[in-house]
């Protein structure tokens, strides 16, 4: 018995009862063929669901198998390979493929078992035999690793616990070793089996910065991606232990523990990935429960006195991490509704807590905008009214423990909070300022002489002014008061954020030209004072982040955004402020520089519905006269000279939460603003733009995704790839592009991908094979019939260069496929950068795949018109492209050069080959000498 490939399903002798069974079998067998596996996978399945006999479900079980290990999802290939062997034992092509999915996974000692059960089974099968001497070399060098490394482990913690050893270079460097040793599985197996944990623990409870870091980024290693090494590391470091880390004073070692906390997350909800499952299975645990555990101990820590600012902050980011559900599309938010059921009262107390003076929680400048965004991500979480009625009926109560009966302290901690939603959940802040008093109270503490209650009750009304229910009686209220806070107020604390007030009401119009809320010049004259405490470096981060605020709301005008990008000063400062320490500053930059590039969406209105407006009396929104794209491409201009790139690069490189979803989108926005013009590119690629940009595009919104892809397609196509993106990230700019093929994207979305694709396509095997793996040909193939010329030449492009891959020349090659056809059809098309793109393929094709030729006079009775149009056409390339398409259909097969050279193709070769030395004429005397050589013409006397 011969066993074919692990990735070749097999056919089996129909069985007349199952008809339905064998056809679909048969389907999801040309389905693999043609490279489609989920195709294959989907059609074998429903013949399983079709009543198979045993032998047919063992067939499909190992053919699912075949498909699993293509898809390269090893896990489900070994389960389905043992369906195969638990219907016949001695099945060995199921053994075969379930040793390869146990090899990729790592448990070597498992797929050597198979291996051995298929040579016993089959002695003679060469296959096996390599398989098994390849698998026992891996195994022998495993063994003598972890030999190696025992002795090693030992002698890295003896010297680490040695106290002779303090402060030593043989100390620092051991510990370097084994955080080294730790990221490599094998070797975080190593010191978990040898009482690592235990005497990590004995590293941590030293107290000494240096040996803490070195346990805690060893435990990560251990704890990556596995579950039960994970769940003992708990148990021996103890839950609470390892989370009151994050509250010590020390910066690096309480980003270390929220780096571990985070990986223990990440394993205990995803379970083991990794192959080498070590004690894997030995250990029963409900990942559910060990999370609430987890999530319950953060929430203690939110509220507990004594804790570092910086560490309830990584407290509050893990939480926005692990929460919430990752899609709506999963049904189950059980642990949100627990987390505010447990917890929604003490992210509320940190919401409500102020930095300076400071009070019983230590916060830093993010903490409240931090908890703001995990009330927002619980709020949105939640599925049905009775759930947000629940949230708004606990944010209410908490906020009436404070407002009522608590005094002047009380209410101020009550705004605070309310400040705190309105950034956050503003259906829940709105509905808190609705209750009674709350609103009073904030105008007549704007009033009050001491500035601690002033800023609070000035900052509740500046975040309420944007929101809609509560906009009109600010403004019928408030605008006198911020004014009169704004010119005679002595604290520039105060002033500031009163003008931030100001300009929040006077942006109320948005772009809108006509709808202008202050007097002419009230807005330049506002834009003036914030850009001058902007500059203003004596004032600190978290009170001039206000005056970028201000510029935010501000710069909906035009003359606004005119004047700032003239202001370098104000830029440098704008830019120097999004590197601080001041996080919660992002959004604010973000949304200017979108103002400012004009990168916010926007449709130029119908004539029709403009003058129909008019008629019936209806606004209609007017733009700035210098909104217009020539304003536009200038201050694009001036924003580049100014260092925004590599300002945004830094912004984008934030670990924090203030760097959400929302403020991700607005940075690829403006990165796609600035990629617009060609020669400004270059500029933004030097700037760090390219590798920016990779992280925009794989994560945030759907629209920012799309923005962020777009630019890098735009980046892709008129520069070198491998200079844009050097080493492996020219491998990520893959999946980005290819999602804009998807049918949500505008043609030129489409357009520019498959120009970017094209590129990436051209360079190496392994990116053709990265575009392959995330599926893309299908899609390509769809956009090769698009009506849109350019869209279809572009695809055919791309097509043209994935043909070096052997899959794609597969595709091409397979029964029933009109793929030869299409470029046959388009090397005749009017389009001569199509026909130069198609006939590139035609070439590619049958100089590869020689039995393609013999398919060309089948696909079309008009092949031998198009053959001969390209060699007559004036264009030099689409000349050489269909001499080397001819020479090679001549050296395919006598029969076709017989066919070739009784048409007037012999007389169009005999005048190329006659012409001046080039690789046209060199094609065509091939042609004629291999048609000699066949004995179909006799040379003439001259030899010409």
């Amino acid at each position: 018995m011969t066993v074919s490939g692990p990735g070749t399903p097999e056919p089996r002798p129909a069985d007349p009862g199952a008809s339905s069974v064998e056809q679909l079998r048969k389907d999801g067998n040309e389905l693999f063929k043609c490279g489609d596996y989920e195709g294959a996978l989907t059609a074998y399945t429903q013949a399983l669901g079709l009543g198979a006999t045993p032998q047919d479900q063992a067939i499909l079980h190992r053919n699912r198998a075949a498909c699993h290990l293509k898809l390269e999802d090893y896990d489900k290939a070994e389960t389905e390979a043992s369906k195969a062997i638990e219907k016949d034992g001695g099945d060995v092509k199921a053994l075969y493929r379930r040793s390869q999915a146990l090899e990729k996974l790592g448990r070597l000692d498992q797929a050597v078992l198979d291996l051995q059960r298929c040579v016993s089974l089959e002695p003679k099968n060469k296959v096996f035999q390599e398989a098994l001497r390849n698998i026992a070399g891996q195994i022998q060098e495993k063994v003598g690793y972890m030999s190696s490394t025992d002795s090693k482990v030992e002698q890295m913690f003896q010297i680490l616990l040695d106290p002779q050893e303090k402060g030593t270079e043989k100390k620092q460097k051991a510990s370097q070793n084994l955080v080294v040793l730790a990221r490599e599985d094998a070797g975080a197996e190593k010191i978990f089996r040898s009482n690592g944990v235990q005497l990590l623990q004995r590293l941590l409870d030293t107290g000494e910065p240096d040996l803490m870091l070195a346990a805690l980024r060893t435990l990560v290693g251990i704890c990556s991606e596995h579950q039960s090494r994970t769940v003992a590391t708990l148990s021996v470091l103890g839950t609470r232990r390892v989370v009151s880390i994050l509250g010590v004073e020390n910066q690096a070692v309480s980003l270390a523990a929220c780096h571990l906390l985070q990986v223990m997350f990440d394993a205990l909800k995803e379970g083991v990935k990794k192959g080498f499952r070590g004690k894997e299975g030995a250990i029963i645990v409900d990942p559910a429960r060990e999370l609430k555990v987890l999530i319950s101990n953060l929430l203690e820590l939110l509220t507990e006195v004594g804790v570092s600012g910086q560490g309830r902050d990584s407290a509050l980011t893990l939480l926005i991490k692990v929460v919430p559900r990752k899609s709506p599309k999963d049904p189950n938010n059980s642990l949100t509704l627990w987390v505010i059921d447990q917890g929604l009262k003490k992210i509320l107390e940190v919401g409500g807590s102020v930095q300076d003076p400071p009070g019983e929680l230590t916060v830093t400048a993010n903490s409240r905008m931090s908890a703001s965004i995990l009330l927002s991500k619980l709020f949105d979480d939640l599925k049905c009214d009775a759930e947000r009625e629940n949230f708004h009926r606990l944010c209410e109560n908490y906020i009436k423990s404070w407002f009522e009966g608590q005094g002047l302290a009380g209410k101020l901690r009550a705004l605070q909070t309310v400040s705190c939603l309105l950034q956050g959940p503003c259906d829940a802040g709105n509905r808190a300022l609705e209750l009674s008093g709350v609103m009073e109270s904030v105008i007549a503490l704007c009033a009050s002489e001491q500035e601690q209650e002033q800023l609070v009750a000035v900052e509740a009304l500046i975040h309420a002014a944007g929101k809609a229910r509560r906009a009109s009686f600010i403004t019928a209220n408030g605008v006198s008061l911020l004014k009169d806070l704004y010119r005679r107020g002595e604290k520039d604390s105060i002033r500031i954020r009163a003008l931030v007030g100001l300009c929040k009401l006077g942006s109320a119009g948005g772009t809108d030209f006509s709808m202008k809320q202050f007097a002419e010049g009230s807005t330049l004259k506002l834009a003036k004072q914030c850009r001058k405490w902007l500059c203003n470096d004596q004032i600190d981060a978290g009170t001039r982040r206000w005056a970028v605020e201000g510029l935010a709301y501000l710069t909906f005008d035009a003359d606004v955004k005119e004047e700032f990008v003239e202001d370098e000063a104000a830029l440098k400062a704008l830019f120097q402020l999004s590197k601080s320490e001041e996080r919660s500053v992002l959004f604010a930059v973000a949304s200017a520089l979108v103002n400012c590039t004009n990168s916010y969406d926007y449709e130029e209105p119908d004539p029709k519905m403009v003058e129909l407006a008019k008629y019936a009396k209806q606004h209609v929104p007017e733009q700035h006269p210098k909104d217009k794209p020539s304003f536009v491409r200038a201050r694009v201009k001036k924003l580049l000279a100014a260092g925004v790139v590599s300002a945004m690069t830094c912004m984008v490189k934030t670990e924090s939460p203030v760097l959400t979803n929302s403020c991700r989108e607005l940075l690829s926005r403006v990165f796609l603003a600035l990629v617009e013009e060609f020669e400004d590119r270059g500029t933004v690629v030097a700037q760090g733009g390219g590798k920016a940009l990779l992280p925009l595009a794989l994560e945030g919104t759907d629209v920012g995704q799309t923005k962020a892809a777009q630019a890098l397609a735009k980046l892709t196509i008129t520069s070198n790839p491998e200079m844009t993106f050097p080493g492996e990230r020219i491998y990520e700019v893959v999946r980005p592009l290819v999602s804009l093929l998807h049918l949500n994207c505008s043609g030129l979305q489409n357009f520019e991908a498959l120009m970017a694709l094209t590129n990436l396509a051209g360079i190496s095997e392994r990116l053709r094979q990265k575009i392959l793996k995330e599926r893309a040909v299908p899609m390509i193939e769809g956009y090769m019939f698009e009506e849109h010329e350019m869209i279809r030449r572009a695809a055919t492009e791309c097509m043209c260069n994935l043909a070096m891959s052997t899959e794609v020349q597969d595709l091409f090659e397979a029964t029933g496929s009109d793929r030869l056809k299409l470029l046959v059809l388009y090397s005749g098309e009017d389009d001569e950068l199509l026909r130069r793109a198609a006939a590139g393929g035609l070439a590619m094709l049958t100089s590869t795949r020689p039995s393609l030729c013999s398919r060309i006079p089948q696909v079309t009775t008009h092949w031998l018109e198009i053959l001969q149009a390209l060699l007559l056409s004036p264009n030099q390339e689409l000349q050489h492209r269909g001499a080397v398409v001819v020479l090679n259909m001549v050296e395919a097969s006598s029969e076709i050069a017989s066919t070739l050279m009784e048409s007037e193709m012999l007389e169009i070769l005999s005048v190329l080959a006659k012409g001046k030395e080039s690789p046209v004429m060199r094609a065509a005397a091939a042609c004629l000498g291999k048609a000699v050589e066949y004995g179909l013409i006799i040379p003439s006397q001259d030899g010409k």
